[in-house]
């Protein structure tokens, strides 16, 4: 019981994270005619993508999501006063392993010289590089070891996001409700917004 109290946010996000792998899991076929071998389902795409496309377009969605919904925990505290450092660093693990697999099964589309070939694939590969040092720093051990330096190295989140939105504003997605969910949030963030706000809930909380 005292493990799951103490874990319990970091349980939810692992569950929430992996969850939809098993969307993923319909898209493949297990061939053992000829032994183990793991292959595309065939027509496993919609609205006229192929299988290997619905890979890619699923893994970009969620990958972004994520990241969304790490640079929107500030600004949720700062609303309701409702913190939890490690399960937003489980969300930047669940970040970097979805933009991870994204961009593998980009390389595994595509080929890995393909993503110099334009602006947003550039723009995406910088992300995933900068993400992947947040992944593996994003424990108690390395805030240990790097103190203050470790807030420094974690706000290249900020970049990441950045990038990643130009990557899918590029390629025309859904980018405009994560840019707005992402803008709202750096507006709370501005140092007089949120004396003002945090202000407030204070009175209201004595008020209570």
């Amino acid at each position: 019981m005292t493990f799951l109290k103490k874990n319990y946010g970091w349980i939810i996000v692992t569950i929430l994270a992996i969850l939809p792998m098993f969307i993923l899991s319909n898209l493949f076929k297990i061939d053992t005619s000829n032994g183990f071998v793991l292959t595309l389902a065939e027509n496993g795409g919609k609205e006229g993508m192929s299988t290997l496309e619905m890979l890619y377009h699923i893994t970009g969605e969620f990958s972004i999501r994520w990241m969304t919904a790490v640079l929107t925990f500030t600004p949720f505290f700062i609303l309701f006063g409702v913190n939890n450092l490690f399960v937003r660093q489980a969300m930047g693990i669940a970040t970097a392993v979805w933009s991870l697999l994204h961009f593998v099964i980009f390389i595994w589309a595509e080929g890995f010289s393909e993503t110099f070939t334009q602006f947003n694939y550039v723009a995406g590969f910088i992300a995933v590089l900068i993400l992947i040092p947040l992944m593996f720093t994003s424990n108690r051990k390395w805030m240990k070891k790097l103190k203050r330096t470790w807030k420094k190295l974690q706000s290249w989140a900020y970049a990441a996001i950045i990038l990643s939105l130009l990557h899918v504003a590029i390629l025309e997605k859904t980018w405009i409700i994560y840019a707005v969910i992402v803008g709202i949030g750096f507006i709370i963030r501005i140092p007089s917004v949120k004396e003002k706000i945090m202000s407030r809930r204070k009175n209201k909380t004595q008020a209570a």
